[in-house]
């Protein structure tokens, strides 16, 4: 695959509306000690295989067992679907702007009998009850949308969360994952490194009061 062909494959996870062919697929991975099966398609992130920075993620993530978490950018659903699986008790809401990756994402959930879950098409948390706040939020984001859309990101995980929530993402090491957490703690006033595992960094921050300690310049 060319460079340019390669960048333009990373525009499409996160465009409102894939222009590629469709040609579903299906995938296996064990999650939690449990394993899945994903529908998958071109112009969704990882549509070969779960990365591994997503199992880490999943892995490595700490929940309460009721609740309300939220699974930003799902893509086909194997963050939210492995939470909602493993934890019966909590409503995992599952959001994405790629009507393509929202699409699989309820149809995965119906393929792994999962029901604890609501899936919505939305730009960042704009199509999300505006009175709704989460006891986690879990991702693991575009990189490569740029660092205004991820800072916007962590910005908006500190507001959606409840006081005692918590916001976990991974990143790559050489993709700014130092960055995005050094972001993080000015947000958050905390952010810890709970894994780090072939390039890929977990990194977690707890919502600690209403008001953020400060705002990080873009």
């Amino acid at each position: 695959m060319s460079r340019e062909s390669w960048e333009n494959e990373w525009e499409h996870y996160f465009a409102e509306k894939p222009k590629t062919k469709s040609k579903i697929k299906r995938i296996k991975a064990v999650l939690r000690g449990r394993e899945f099966t994903f529908e998958t398609d071109r112009s969704v992130f990882a549509k070969d295989y779960v990365d591994m920075g997503t199992k880490r993620l999943i892995e490595k993530v700490q929940l309460p067992e009721e609740g309300e978490v939220l699974d930003w950018g799902c893509g086909y659903g194997a963050i939210g679907i492995a939470i909602a699986a493993t934890h019966p008790k909590l409503r995992v809401w599952m959001v994405d702007i790629n009507e393509r990756a929202v699409a699989l994402a309820k149809r995965n959930a119906k393929l792994n009998k999962v029901k604890n879950v609501v899936v919505l098409k939305s730009d960042g948390f704009s199509a999300l009850p505006t009175e709704l706040r989460f006891d986690a939020i879990v991702t693991n984001p575009p990189i490569h949308a740029g660092k205004k859309i991820l800072v916007q990101l962590i910005r908006d995980a500190f507001k959606w969360l409840k006081v005692g929530g918590s916001f976990w993402f991974v990143a790559r090491t050489q993709h700014g994952a130092k960055t995005l957490q050094r972001i993080t703690e000015e947000v958050f006033g905390n952010a810890e490194c709970v894994d780090i595992h072939g390039g890929y960094r977990v990194i977690a921050a707890v919502k600690e009061s209403e008001e953020s300690p400060t705002t990080p310049e873009t």
